[in-house]
């Protein structure tokens, strides 16, 4: 049972003198904000991290977007706790920056600020009916059998043979695998009690997942999609026409190279109407075909996007993310950003560890340059509490608690399909 450490702002240790410390806001309380605080905590002895987060608990996606049965990546929790457990780090459960406070004020109380509060909002995918009930977006599914406070009553219609997903990236996976799993694997994990309810009681025994590329464009890893073949009374039904003439195309390749793809056997897609490319430039293009798909529930697993956290932070909206220079936000001093509001959303949990070690890097940088200016003392976290306090926000506290027991029911033999056509029309 993994433990959840959350830490009150209103007890500091007394034998810290943080009149004259550097103090730096961290505004995210997930993989990136709390890997920001860990390198600037380890490579400077003197300043005081403060970190700010919208939810009442930490963490981020890590807790609410990890598959329950991939425990191995939540381990992470661990180093982050250690870090959440530093005498210089202060955790701020419940503040929604942007609403609550203002990044003016988190400027004006703080040396430096780090927005790091990752990608919160669904990419659209922009065609008639994606607003219709039974279709969900990949992240509220996810939040719904995580535990997410806002995903609580999405209540998906589970009583259907048919699911449609849409996107074959590692999310669309393990939504995949979430719903096809047997009983007796979903209740050794730390699924919500209510999900695995609703999973005990579901009628899904297949899953179409379709998306714009081949199988060996797919945003899916390796690992997700062997897990997906592998899982027991699943059928992989793989359409034979994805994987024409991938073989020939391998032709004298060495075996280094062939190790990318093992478990395609060495053979790559080619487009039904010769819709060929190749390279970072090649892109998926319309064949003018279409195919209707009978299904009882969309699940659109496109991708996550940022949003602006408040009108005096720059934003470029078709990236969707904070324009920054080596993650120094553009024309604002003091102010930095880490994580998928940096880069976007893209990568795995390693991705947002290096990216912000190299924010906080260039921090500690302007701060031994003296482009930040450290001789002003600033008051940190005791004016942001009173602010706060004043506009009647509280800080709260919750601990995750692990699933009940659940009832073991076995299922009919589930099958899997895989699709790359582009899916126009629900």
């Amino acid at each position: 049972m993994t433990r959840l450490v959350v830490f009150s702002t209103a007890v500091r240790k007394l034998s810290l003198s943080s009149g004259s410390r550097p103090k730096v806001c961290i505004v995210g309380g997930g993989p990136a904000g709390f890997y920001t605080a860990q390198h600037l905590l380890k490579a400077q002895d003197d300043v005081i991290v403060d970190v700010y987060e919208r939810l009442p608990v930490p963490f981020g996606l890590v807790r609410f977007g990890v598959a329950p049965d991939h425990p191995e990546v939540k381990n992470v929790i661990n180093t982050f706790t250690q870090t959440a457990q530093h005498e210089r780090c202060f955790f701020h459960g419940n503040v929604n920056v942007g609403v609550d406070v203002t990044v003016k004020e988190l400027k004006k109380a703080y040396h430096a600020v780090v927005l790091s509060y990752g990608a919160e909002a669904n990419r659209c995918m922009g065609v008639p009916g994606e607003d219709l009930a039974g279709v969900f977006s990949a992240r509220d599914f996810v939040g719904w059998y995580n535990g997410l406070p806002s995903n609580q009553k999405l209540n998906p219609d589970l009583n259907c043979e048919t699911v449609v997903i849409l996107g074959q990236g590692n999310v669309a996976l393990d939504v995949a695998r979430i719903l096809l799993s047997p009983l007796d694997m979903l209740k050794k994990t730390d699924i919500t009690q209510h999900a695995l309810e609703a999973l005990t009681a579901s009628r899904v025994r297949r899953v179409l997942i379709v998306g714009r590329r081949g199988p060996l464009q797919i945003a899916g890893t390796i690992k997700e999609v062997r897990e997906m073949i592998n899982l027991p009374d699943t059928t992989a039904d793989m359409l034979p026409a994805d994987f024409k003439g991938i073989s020939e195309t391998l032709k004298g390749r060495n075996a280094e190279q062939n190790k990318l793809c093992p478990s395609l056997s060495g053979r790559r897609l080619t487009w039904r109407k010769s819709k060929e490319g190749s390279g970072e430039d090649a892109k998926a293009v319309p064949t003018g075909q279409m195919e209707d798909l009978e299904c009882g529930m969309v699940i659109s697993s496109i991708g996550y996007k940022s949003l602006p956290i408040d009108p005096c932070v720059p934003f470029e909206h078709r990236g969707a993310i904070i324009p920054n220079d080596m993650g120094r936000v553009l024309d604002t001093a003091g102010l930095y950003c880490s994580g998928w509001v940096k880069r976007g959303p893209t990568g795995v949990i390693a991705t947002t560890m290096n990216d912000s070690f190299d924010t906080a890097r260039v921090l500690l940088k302007d701060m031994k340059e003296g482009t930040l200016d450290l001789s002003v003392n600033k008051p940190g976290a005791q004016e942001i509490t009173a602010l706060l306090q004043e506009r009647g926000n509280t800080h709260r506290n919750t601990q995750k608690k692990k699933n009940a027991d659940c009832t073991l029911f076995s299922r009919k033999k589930n099958t899997l399909l895989t699709n790359s056509q582009k899916f126009k029309t629900f």
